[in-house]
């Protein structure tokens, strides 16, 4: 390693500003100073183990210094095992020390009002690395960072998430994820936020049995938003999801270096009957949209009980009360009377979780006394709050204790906790201390599908009290090895290392209970071929596997931890932080020094956060956090400046009017606004109908249709050929849909839209976007794509293009749109469909040849040529003449 050149320095200053001070010229000015000229991610990952390396390259084009700023956004799940910079040609290395040894200089950079935690929680699965170098004019920096993370298995998939934010034109930006399962690559699907069709011309993905390449690289003129603009289109997520083949019950086993990982997930058994206990916080501070959106999704987690299931509901504020004295089985008609229940609940009171969580367990104990429980059944209680005990017992560790003495290692406790005012940390440690886990739930628009995406994780339980068993001569530790409970969708993974004086061939043993009967799988795995596998492949990187046994074992000491006794607490730290340093991650117990140049007074420290951590989360990125005089190379944007309420009117400004009166005993000023009411419009404005209908053979005219259908549930079309089916739920009073539904046979997905939100529904996992959010999802058999006008196109090969699109104009609501209708089969049906069978149209009525018959399936319609706004161009939208037909 070079040594910096004497009296040469080059400061890390971090400075933090509101997005006011940004938006001056001059800080333009020298945000563009600071060229990236070079952008490069390189992603590899090895039987679900990804090693990622983010390299930048900038250089100074001022004729002063300048500050550079390296910023980016990795999974939380991830470790940073790597940072540098490479300031002509000398290199500046982070060094990952014991958490203690690192305080010094942490404490002494909060000393100096900097920000020492160059680490911080900003989103739901991300964490944001930052850190900044002055820069000598002409001078070249290279910022490289390394992390690794176990994929794991969610609702059937893993997910590998890429952020991508370079704020500039970058000359040479590419991204490579190279792919590598021996078991094989079942399905392979890309998924991003920023991607426009001129830049998915840049992604390229090749895949065959074992291996997949995905490839990005824009262009300079790809990346611009448009051609007289210098600013970037990339800004958001890159997403690849796969699974893998899985044609052993028993799991596969690989084996590198001397290190071995097994993994378990079997598909073909049968769901195992539960028992499952809600109980459900209506406290006070649940009211409003978090109680609205817990009720949309109970009801919706309702439908989704299995008729072999039992359950009961518990909800609590000061007190805590049951729907039924005793578990109900999960008929249609108790189902019905639980979702008429759940829609009554109001939030109001204290919080008194004490007894509401004693009450479920007292239900469970109660029915297995009464012999009521199933055999081979499981027994869940599920817990959601958003608050701290402030009623009953509010010691949180008597809560813990009496939880646990209560459930005494006979049900799994899964507690939810909503929003950031709840501890965390609390419920985490009472769910880990009895067989469960804790999860967020994020306050936002989709917290109703959080919910739903949580109970499907564990509504399908497929074994219970599983364990591994291997030669102990043949093994020398392995990871975690007994489970408790196995549910579908997801992946047991045991790593472990072997002796060595291994034998020739590894056998695993694999026990566990079924509904009524044990079972034992076995399995055995040659060494010697299973390390020829990975001893030559460039597209991997080498000793993974020992890195992912070291990441493994971590992970889970970190988690006993939580629940540990003082004494078995430290012993497990311990060993936690042996293999941190060791294997050079930062973890909850280590630190990463940056080291500065010679003549700076401190290093800086890297820490990893914890969940609790971004309680705060909500005060950072409130302001949008810049960095003075430099250019972030990924990382969130500002908030867009709320645009004004005067926008889009005319130059005639009518100013509401303000009235003030004396009012009522609670309030001491009653304050109306009464808004002075513009002229009236002299001719009714255009309408845009619910539909506009190319037709069969009809080159200009066009059908648009008008639904007032009686039935607020419309099978608007089905094609059994094209595995097809659109449904709409259309209020007649405000002439709008209130949903539309597109269900796919091929592949098995569900499109739901309202207008909230676009929520996609793939084996059982819900993913939510906002209209008007660029997306663009490609899956086998399937392209889902929407841009900034809010238009969703779902396109498949050589099928019917379905359009939905969110029209804010006048008569504002979603519309429907067909494409390629030539292509819709014989059997298409429904109310839409039918006009793509036999239709006839009749002569111009010879009084108002603006009136005509149309006759469809032998019925007729009367048509009408109106002015309608064609919904398919940008708001306001274009006038038309079209036939138009009320339904």
């Amino acid at each position: 390693m070079k040594t910096p050149a004497p009296g040469r320095t080059h400061g890390i200053v971090l400075v933090l500003l509101s997005l006011a001070v940004l938006q001056t010229s001059k800080a333009q000015k020298v945000q563009n100073d600071i060229d990236v000229y070079s952008l490069t991610v390189d992603s590899k990952v090895s039987c679900r183990f990804a090693h990622t390396v983010i390299t930048s390259r900038v250089v100074n084009k001022a004729d002063a210094v300048r500050e550079a700023t390296f910023q980016m956004e990795l999974p939380k799940k991830a470790f940073i095992t790597n940072f540098s910079m490479v300031i002509d040609g000398v290199t500046y290395p982070g060094n990952i020390k014991e958490k203690a040894a690192a305080q010094e200089q942490y404490s002494a950079a909060v000393a100096r009002g900097e920000s020492a935690g160059l680490v911080r929680a900003t989103g739901r699965k991300t964490e944001q690395f930052q850190v900044s170098v002055s820069v000598a004019p002409a001078a070249k920096v290279t910022f490289e960072l390394v992390y690794e993370e176990l994929l794991s298995r969610h609702l059937g998939a893993y997910e590998l998430l890429l952020k991508v934010r370079p704020q500039q034109l970058v000359k040479h930006l590419q991204m490579d994820i190279h792919i590598f399962e021996p078991q094989g690559i079942s399905f392979l699907e890309t998924e991003s936020t920023f991607m426009t069709n001129k830049l998915a011309e840049a992604l390229t993905t090749s895949q065959n049995k074992t291996k997949a390449h995905v490839r990005f690289k824009p262009t300079l003129s790809q990346q611009q938003k448009s051609p007289e603009k210098q600013d970037t289109v990339l800004d958001g997520s890159f997403v690849v999801r796969y699974d893998v083949d899985r044609p052993l019950a028993e799991g596969s086993i690989q084996i590198e270096n001397g290190y071995f990982v097994h993994y378990f997930a079997p598909d073909s058994l049968s769901t195992i009957p539960k028992n499952v206990i809600f109980v459900i916080d209506k406290s006070g501070s649940m009211m409003g949209r978090k109680i609205k959106q817990t009720r949309e999704a109970l009801i919706k987690i309702l439908d989704d009980l299995s008729p072999h299931d039992q359950f009961d509901l518990i909800s609590f504020s000061a007190e805590a009360t049951t729907w039924k004295p005793l578990l109900v089985p999960a008929s249609t008609e108790n189902v019905n009377e639980a979702k008429n229940y759940a829609t009554g609940i109001q939030a109001q009171g204290g919080t008194n979780i004490n007894d509401a969580m004693l009450m479920a367990v007292q239900l469970l104990e109660k029915a297995n006394q009464e012999e009521l429980l199933p055999e081979g059944s499981i027994t869940l209680i599920i817990l959601l709050t958003d608050g701290d005990p402030t009623v009953g017992e509010t010691n949180p560790s008597n809560i813990q204790k009496n939880v646990r003495k209560a459930i005494n290692g006979q049900h799994s406790l899964f507690c939810l906790g909503f929003g950031f005012d709840v501890s965390y940390a609390f419920l985490e440690k009472m769910a880990l201390e009895n067989g469960g886990l804790a999860r967020r739930i994020y306050e936002d628009s989709d917290s109703a599908l959080q919910l739903q995406d949580f109970y499907q994780e564990v509504a399908n339980p497929l074994m219970t009290s599983v364990a591994f068993e291997y030669p102990s001569n043949a093994v020398e530790s392995v990871t975690q090895n007994t489970f408790r409970v196995f549910f579908k969708g997801s992946e047991l993974v045991v790593a472990g290392k072997l002796r060595e004086q291994s034998p020739e061939v590894l056998s695993a043993k694999i026990r566990g209970q079924l509904h009524r009967d044990n079972i034992t799988f076995m399995m055995v795995s040659h060494v010697a071929e299973q390390e020829e596998m990975f001893r030559s492949p460039k597209y991997i990187f080498h000793s993974f596997m020992e890195r992912l046994w070291a990441y493994l074992t971590i992970q889970q000491l970190l988690e006993q931890m939580v629940s540990a006794l003082d004494a078995e607490k430290q012993a497990l730290e311990a060993r936690a932080l042996n293999l941190s340093l060791s294997y050079s991650f930062v973890t909850p117990l280590t630190s990463m020094v940056i080291t500065k140049p010679e003549g700076q007074e401190q290093s800086q420290v890297a820490e990893k956060p914890v969940e609790d951590e971004s309680r705060d989360r909500r005060v950072h990125l409130g302001g949008g956090f810049k960095v003075l005089n430099g250019t972030p190379l990924f990382g969130p944007p500002g908030p867009p400046v709320p645009s004004s309420p005067f926008h889009r009117m005319s130059s005639r400004l009518v100013l509401p009017e303000l009235t003030l009166r004396p009012g009522g005993a609670s309030h001491d000023t009653d304050f109306r606004i009464k808004e002075t009411t513009p002229t009236a419009l002299p001719f009714a404005p255009v309408q845009a109908p619910s539909v506009i209908l190319p037709l069969p053979g009809q080159s200009v005219d066009r059908l648009c249709v008008d639904l007032r259908h009686p039935q607020e549930l419309v099978n608007l079309l089905s094609d059994p050929d094209q595995g097809v089916e659109v449904t709409g739920h259309f209020e007649t009073a405000k002439a709008r849909f209130s949903w539309i539904e597109v269900t796919f046979e091929n592949p098995q997905v569900q499109v739901h839209a309202s207008p909230e939100h676009v929520v996609m529904t793939r084996n059982r996992r819900n993913s939510a976007y906002k209209w008007k959010e660029t997306l663009y999802s490609v899956m086998p058999g399937l392209k889902v794509t929407m841009d900034k006008k809010g238009l969703l196109l779902l396109s498949r090969p050589d099928r019917v293009t379905i359009g939905l699109l969110f029209w804010d104009g006048p008569g504002k609501g979603l519309r429907l749109l067909l494409q390629d209708t030539d292509r819709f089969s014989s059997h298409v049906n429904g109310t839409l469909g039918q006009f793509y069978q036999d239709v006839l149209w009749g002569p111009l009525d010879t009084a108002d040849d603006s009136k005509r018959t149309l006759k469809v399936q032998g019925r007729d319609y009367s048509a009408t040529r109106k002015l309608k706004l064609d919904y398919q161009e940008s708001p306001p939208g274009k006038e038309i003449s079209c036939w138009s037909v009320e339904l």
